[in-house]
């Protein structure tokens, strides 16, 4: 059994295909095996960071030259980079709130499916003895899933960066994070409306007054929906101040409810996700446990040769990813 202090760092366990470093140090140093002891609770590579005496935030925090005091200690920051980024993606990730399955691959390549039932039934009849059941048809879709990467290149000397403090360069690589985690959201949003994966645009309901939503909308597009469940919108930031402005979003109840717990009343209790970056006014329905399914070509990618032999000066931080729609009907775009 290795010990957190006798393992040897070194960067080819950046190189192990489907694992981070992290996981390659889970696995020559298991952390269950400190259960019960001032280490219960750390990880392998915070146990690390502890190893090497290496603090990453709080008013103590180290330099980031600390990392690279031996060959050992910057074989540790490239994975440092990445859990942060992989955390900021985590913590702000509203892409989670429309995605019915996640599905990680280790290639570029990757065809989904897409089901059908027979005649567009969505009610089974009773079968009578001898007749024919209705059939539920899943078929390979003809194309592949466009997977996209977004990233941002990491441009600092070791120089310009080895006497600040290593908290405050992680609201940098946060950022990063946040702006992968807003680029994935409205990519997702791009193929619910679109549907290029199964080549179906999403079903449209219009108001019944161009311009104008009205709580009778809402109730349209939620019949537009059946049987599948409301149970998120997404929209515009004008067209989400016009729904909330709605009277039926501000009775008495609703606001005592807002501010003693600070959740907003929505319409059918759908959960909101505004779109920021859309141009238009906008608002889908949508019932996230089945609509799309997002694929994922491995973690957050850091190129650690140049962050481990080069210290900086150029490294880029990718993720890889795309999203294929999974059942038409599940989603239904309201023209406002």
């Amino acid at each position: 059994m290795a010990f957190y202090d006798n393992i040897s760092l070194e960067k080819g366990m950046y190189s192990v295909s489907g694992k981070t470093f992290t996981d390659v140090l889970e696995d020559l140093d298991p952390s269950g095996n400190y259960k019960n002891t001032e280490l219960d609770g750390l990880d392998a590579f915070q146990r690390q960071l502890k190893r090497f005496d290496i603090k990453v935030s709080g008013p103590k925090s180290d330099v980031i030259a600390k990392f690279f005091n031996t060959t050992q200690t910057s074989a540790l920051f490239p994975e440092y980079v990445r859990r942060v980024v992989s955390t900021s993606i985590n913590e702000n990730n509203a892409v989670e709130n429309l995605v019915a399955a996640t599905t990680y691959i280790d290639s570029l390549d990757y065809r989904t499916f897409h089901s059908s039932m027979a005649n567009d039934s969505l009610s089974l009849t009773p079968t009578n003895e001898g007749t024919t059941i209705p059939e539920t048809n899943i078929a390979l879709n003809s194309g592949l899933v466009h997977l996209i990467k977004r990233g941002r290149m990491l441009v600092a000397s070791y120089e310009a960066l080895k006497y600040q403090k290593i908290d405050a360069f992680s609201t940098v690589l946060k950022q990063i994070g946040n702006y992968i985690s807003v680029s994935a959201f409205n990519d997702c949003i791009d193929e619910i409306i679109t549907g290029e994966s199964i080549q179906e645009e999403i079903d449209t309901v219009s108001c019944a007054t161009a311009g104008t939503l009205t709580y009778g909308d809402l109730i349209n597009l939620y019949q537009a929906l059946y049987p599948y469940q409301l149970n998120t919108i997404v929209c515009t930031s004008d067209t989400m101040r016009a729904l909330l402005l709605m009277d039926e979003m501000r009775d008495a109840t609703a606001g005592l409810n807002f501010h003693s717990t600070g959740n907003l009343v929505t319409p059918f209790g759908a959960k909101v996700q505004p779109n920021i970056l859309a141009g238009s006014s906008v608002l889908i329905g949508l019932d996230n446990r089945y609509t799309i399914e997002m694929i994922k070509a491995g973690d957050v990618q850091i190129e650690y040769d140049k962050l481990i032999d080069r210290q900086l000066e150029r490294a880029a931080i990718t993720s890889t990813y795309g999203f294929s729609k999974l059942i038409h009907g599940s989603s239904v775009q309201l023209e406002v």
